[in-house]
């Protein structure tokens, strides 16, 4: 710890000492009569332990303080705690008194420069925040200014001012979303100081936005980071378009993302933003707009469908778009050949393409086995965890530039003789030199091995290198092909009951969250490319399905709906939705032509198949608008025909872009061209399946037209739905990720821009019509980890609208991913919830989402420890807590950064 500082309240910097904690501790044991130094020195080294936990150099004096009530509390020291908080307490007050004269007084001091001081004026703050309030009436200025002036100190830098500011807002966004948006503008204020010179709301930010969008352009060229076609276009008439008031459509953690990690900035030591949001949508447009014949208009269109956030492109193409190195593809899939060459060069592939943000699923089932006979010297190979453990450490070398960590994950098909040793490669425990901690796992199963298990059969691993063909077979050819290599009795093979390999398959999915399972038949029998090649793997999220080979990496281009933006009057706005999916896929088809491609392998895949992956968020916003509870049978209806709207007008629009540019080159002999689309290739698998799959045929929507349309002028991508996690461009939209049911209705969100309270604010509308929303309703809330299933002052009907993800039937939702899915051409990211411990209920229902015609399943998440912070609330009695659950996997926060 000597290396470490310590920031006091005053901004003044000292180094740590040990000895200080030592005496605020024995100072409160003494309090009480009780000189025990031994104690004292053991609870003063775990202080220490725990903040050595924390990697900053620089560690506040009040999370000094936290950590030791933390300590006296964890044990059981309850009365020398609170010694310990009532002397902090009157510390603060006395200090506060000092600091509130000094105000009074106009003695206390803001430094604004090395070489100025001006005096405090809180009026002057008071007036700023009102003017960034406007129309934001559920906030309270004087509560925020009475905050900063008992925080505040004197010489405090102009930095830490604004600081202090932001961080009272943000305290309050528990009361309320509106203190979120105007934390929002605070931080929008800070940019438009830095980049025009102007605050919020005055008269002249508007003009200068658009007057400087030509400069900003420039800048990024002269930088080397623009591409200089972007000063072809006419900027001064794409100016005119911009809309600065789009700016407050971003919530406070939407914001914080997009400056701290997308917005552009310079190349000096300090890093200093030049990009304002406005200016990144239109960037972002341009870049997808390079090659069109009006490139000005379609980036008009861009940006319309960007900048009001109806749909985002996934973080690659927000990071890259328009840039000199424009990779903008999401997920990659490849396989690795069992060659020492081509392993060795499949991990440079990965390097580079992580480096360019991409999200990289690999196949690792070609390897032979441990124990097998390597040719050339004659000696016998370690077989293929020695190679995923080089592939994991390829991940965590490679951070995509420093803006989110390197995001693999390894497949594996479950009949390999290896399997055993893959699906322990998470485990905690065991030798390190056989674990993989930084990827994620998944098995790759056969329908014949499901069929195994629920028969109580036998299961046989075998080498691939006696078994050539079987990884490139799937549905009734790899069923007979597979029991004829049984039949064989081969002498490097191993036969145990298949439902002993699944049991512990579940075991380790519930104690490490791996591996995932993902089902290979119903990928490949309902892949349209299946005339082409076989579907090997998934991807880093589980929603990409296509073809892999030694030639070709398989690239998929995505982008997200914003459903929330799509219900008028409580209705699916079947037209504005038709609008914005045709501008989607045009933008993602232009992603591949305007591409940075890191491989050949990558670009020979993404130019000859064009696959692109259009998906959903604000879903659970969606269902909050039409009053519609999420495990209810109407949202099973709703999740059926708001998908089947989807891929009515994805699948129109690629196939009216192919009437416009061509069809993509392996579209003959697809499903496509065979007039089978995605709703007809459920009844496909049921054939090869043998068995029934449960899940309603229905359509409501006429496809006569569709069908005629394609055979008239093919299709311009070889695939056009996926639903990836969208983590990451939900929270910049402000709404739900993906398609899953509301997590929590407050909790914290870690991420790579820090801790922020999420509230939810359709509750908050729904509780202040009723008018019961207030500290009462707060504090129960958080009392209850965020559930409001036992508050007795609301309603019934609340309650069931605003139930947690853990509160939602599993089987409900699988049958609603089920619905959702016969409409969709790749597969979707659905996370498995539960808390249960019971194996028998876990295997029940991955065997439900199997007999669903689930293509894949993503995360196992149990309900682990709260992510409410109660360190506000004071105890009350009459609140009874809920239960506790362990949690299995101990992934507390829901959500995946990786695709999206």
């Amino acid at each position: 710890m000597s290396d470490k500082y310590v920031l006091n309240r005053n901004g003044k910097r000292c180094l740590f000492d040990k000895a200080r904690i030592y005496s605020a501790i024995n100072n409160a044991f003494l309090s009480e009569n009780q000189n025990v130094p031994d104690v004292v020195t053991d609870l003063t080294d775990q202080v220490v332990n725990l903040l050595c936990l924390d990697s900053a150099e620089e560690i506040k004096i009040e999370f000094i303080q936290d950590t030791v009530e933390e300590v006296l509390m964890s044990n059981s020291y309850h009365l020398i705690a609170k010694n310990y908080i009532l002397y902090r307490q009157e510390h603060t007050l006395t200090r506060q008194e000092k600091v509130l004269t000094q105000i009074d007084d106009h003695s206390l001091q803001v430094r604004v420069s090395p070489d100025e001081t001006v005096i405090f004026d809180p009026a002057y703050v008071e007036e700023s925040l009102r003017q960034m309030a406007e129309g934001l009436y559920r906030v309270s200025i004087s509560k925020i200014l009475d905050s900063v002036k008992r925080s505040v100190y004197n010489d405090i830098s102009q930095k830490e001012l604004s600081l202090l500011i932001l961080s009272s807002v943000r305290d309050n966004i528990e009361i309320h979303y509106e203190y979120s948006y105007l934390a929002a503008r605070i931080v929008l204020n800070d940019l438009y100081q830095i980049i025009l010179n102007q605050s919020l709301n005055t008269e002249v930010l508007n003009d200068l936005y658009k007057s400087r969008f030509k400069a900003f352009i420039a800048k990024g060229i002269s930088e080397g980071m623009l591409n200089p076609q972007l000063a072809d276009f006419d900027l001064d008439k794409l100016a005119q378009f911009l809309e600065p008031k789009r700016d407050q459509l971003f919530m406070y953690l939407g914001v914080q993302i997009i400056s701290d990690r997308y917005l552009l900035r310079d190349r000096s030591s300090e890093q200093v933003i030049y990009e304002l949001p406005q200016w990144f949508w239109m960037r972002v447009s341009m870049g997808l707009a390079l090659k069109e014949e009006n490139k000005e208009q379609r980036a008009v269109e861009f940006y319309e469908t960007l900048s009001n956030m109806d749909l985002v492109s996934s973080t690659p193409t927000l990071f890259n778009s328009g840039t000199v190195f424009s990779q903008m593809s999401s997920c990659y899939l490849n396989l690795a050949e069992d060659s020492l060459d081509h392993i060795f060069k499949l991990y440079a592939d990965n390097a580079r393409l992580s480096k360019w943000a991409g999200g990289i699923g690999t196949d690792w089932t070609y390897i032979r086995a441990t124990g097998s006979k390597i040719r050339g010297t004659n000696g016998h190979s370690q077989g293929v965890i020695p190679f995923i453990k080089i592939f994991n450490d390829v991940a965590l070398a490679v951070n995509q530039g420093g803006k989110r960590k390197g995001a693999m994950c390894a497949y594996m098909e479950n009949w390999h003789l290896d399997i055993e040793q893959f699906i322990e490669l998470k485990k905690n425990t065991g030798d390190e030199r056989r674990r993989a901690h930084d990827i994620n796992t998944a098995c790759w199963i056969s329908d014949l091995f499901m069929k195994r298990v629920k028969e109580d059969g036998k299961w046989t691993l075998f080498c691939p290198s006696d078994v050539k063909d079987l990884h490139d077979l799937y549905g009734k050819a790899f069923e007979d092909r597979y029991i004829e290599y049984e039949n064989q009795d081969l002498p490097r093979s191993k036969t145990m009951k298949a439902s002993d390999l699944w049991r512990r398959m579940i075991t380790m999915l519930y104690e490490t969250g791996h591996p995932w399972i993902t089902f290979k038949d119903p990928c490949n029998v309902r892949s349209p490319q299946d005339h082409v090649g076989v579907i090997h793997s998934s991807n880093l999220c589980t929603e990409i399905t296509l073809n892999t080979s030694k030639d070709e990496t398989a690239v998929c281009n995505l982008a997200s709906l914003n459903l929330a933006n799509m219900i008028k009057d409580k209705e699916l706005d079947r037209e504005k939705l038709a609008k914005t999916v045709r501008n989607g896929l045009r933008m993602l088809d232009n992603v591949i032509d305007n591409n940075y491609y890191p491989t050949p392998e990558a670009e020979k895949a993404n130019l000859k198949h064009r696959a692109v992956g259009l998906g959903v968020m604000g879903y659970q916003d969606a269902l909050y608008q039409m009053q519609i509870p999420f495990d209810s049978d109407d949202n099973v209806e709703f999740a059926d025909y708001s998908m089947e709207n989807i891929s009515y007008y994805a699948i129109l629009a690629s196939s009216e872009l192919a009437k416009e540019r061509g069809s993509y080159s392996s579209f003959k002999g697809s499903k496509w061209d065979r007039d089978i689309l995605p709703f007809d290739t459920v009844n496909l698998l049921e054939e090869q399946r043998q068995r029934p799959i449960k899940v309603g045929r229905e359509c409501r929507l006429d496809w006569r037209p569709v069908r005629e349309h394609i055979r008239n002028y093919g299709m311009r991508n070889s695939n056009v739905m996926a639903i990836a996690p969208t983590a990451t461009i939900a929270n910049i939209a402000g709404v739900y990720p993906c398609t899953e049911p509301a997590f929590k209705n407050i909790y914290m969100k870690e991420n790579l821009s820090g801790n922020f309270l999420v509230v939810n604010k359709h509750l908050i509308d729904s509780l202040e019509k009723l008018g019961i929303w207030g500290p009462d309703i707060i504090r129960k809330i958080k009392m209850y980890d965020g559930s409001v299933a036992q508050i007795e002052e609301i309603p019934e009907y609340i309650r069931h609208l605003y139930k947690e993800t853990f509160e939602v039937s599993m089987t409900r939702l699988i049958d609603i991913a089920a619905r959702r899915s016969k409409w969709i051409d790749q597969s979707a990211s659905t996370n498995v919830f539960m808390d249960t411990q019971s194996g028998k209920e876990m295997s029940d229902l991955y065997f439900y989402a199997w007999e669903a015609g689930l293509k894949t399943t993503y995360y196992f998440r149990t309900l682990g420890a709260s992510q409410v912070t109660k360190a506000t609330i004071q105890e009350d009695v009459s609140v009874q807590k809920p239960d506790t659950y362990v949690s299995a996997c101990k992934i507390n926060d829901p959500t995946c950064e990786a695709c999206e």
